[in-house]
């Protein structure tokens, strides 16, 4: 089957050997080596798309076996273009960010002690830390079983600890503000609603829509892991949801639009909800928050484990303990000091 790809072209040279190029509106054309579907044109090809006009010629100057050409290759593999789109943006962001100033390196050279100063270079954020690490070790997992790495420098190299605080999760009055400033009707509560009766992330609340509905539940494939390890819920449609949807009909296949009455992408649709959450005067709240606020309030109210990964679509149980822990201390004390009074 023939491989289409936008924007390549090719020509014969005097020798009968054929030779493609990118050739992008307004940018000089760009040489492509390889054939289609190889992995150093797939790369160079990937990295002309995404960088526009910087792309090309940074493919092109990217020597083979440099940090950067390793980067090339891992974002044309099959590996990286099967993740989902928000873990392909952070892993990309967080290598780039290496190229910047180690592209050049050799990848054959890199040992743990340079990725404990890679580490450590982010240490005052030791999120990004830890991202930038997680990046790695994905690249040079890749990269050791498609034997363009020796071996994988990041085995060994433990994260900074620090302390996680993790999203805040909404107590029921700072529900009750949010629901007074944007009554049913509006945009912003219809995506409380979502949020709330759901447990779901952002990048499912921007999908739902009325395909999703199907004799008074809701049918549908979480977008985390979609390509990996897919997961399939359904759901009862809560009451109140159904009343908030029916009450903010948007004519889309998505429940939520943006004021340009478009669909929402999961960034953006983040980026406004916290600033509906501004506009109620809750500024540390956050959508992903929700989901852990129904988690809680499911065990506060003596759900099981099973029964809370059934609406959250958790795989593991240490998952839901992390979301549900704090609720369920408390009931545990209660329990306990019961037993002590006793």
């Amino acid at each position: 089957m023939r491989l289409k790809l936008k924007y390549v072209s090719a020509d014969i040279d005097r020798h009968g050997n054929v030779r493609y190029y990118v050739r992008r509106p307004g940018q000089p054309k760009s040489r492509l080596h390889g054939f289609p579907g190889g992995e150093q044109f797939m790369a160079e090809y990937q990295m002309a798309l995404e960088n526009k006009a910087d792309g090309p010629r940074q493919a092109r100057a990217a020597r083979r076996g440099s940090f950067r050409h390793l980067c090339q290759l891992f974002y044309a593999s099959a590996d990286f273009l099967r993740l989902d789109d928000s873990t392909r943006s952070w892993e990309r962001r967080a290598l780039d960010e290496i190229c910047r100033t180690h592209g050049e390196k050799p990848t054959a050279l890199m040992h743990s002690k340079h990725v404990r100063n890679l580490r450590d270079e982010r240490k005052d954020t030791p999120a990004a830390s830890k991202k930038r690490l997680k990046a790695l070790r994905a690249m040079f997992r890749w990269a050791v079983e498609a034997e363009e790495a020796p071996h994988d420098p990041t085995i060994g190299v433990r994260a900074i600890k620090y302390v996680e605080r993790g999203h805040h999760s909404w107590s029921l009055e700072e529900v009750a503000a949010f629901e007074r400033r944007h009554p049913v009707g509006t945009n912003a509560r219809l995506a409380m609603a979502i949020l709330l009766y759901t447990a779901g992330r952002r990048e499912d609340a921007v999908r739902l829509g009325p395909q999703h509905l199907r004799d008074g539940r809701l049918q549908y494939r979480q977008a985390k892991n979609e390509h990996r390890n897919p997961i399939d819920m359904d759901i009862p449609i809560h009451p109140d949801l159904e009343v908030i949807i029916a009450a903010t009909p948007s004519g889309h296949l998505t429940f939520l639009v943006t004021k340009y009455d478009k669909p929402f992408t999961p960034n953006g649709f983040g980026n406004t909800f916290k600033d509906w959450c501004r506009q109620a005067d809750l500024p540390h709240c956050s959508a992903h928050g929700l989901r852990k606020a129904t988690a809680a309030r499911l065990a506060e109210r003596g759900a099981s484990v099973h029964e809370i990964m059934a609406i959250t679509g958790h795989r593991s149980l240490d998952e839901v303990e992390r979301y549900t822990r704090a609720a369920r201390r408390a009931g545990l004390a209660d329990s306990a000091m019961a037993k002590l009074k006793g």
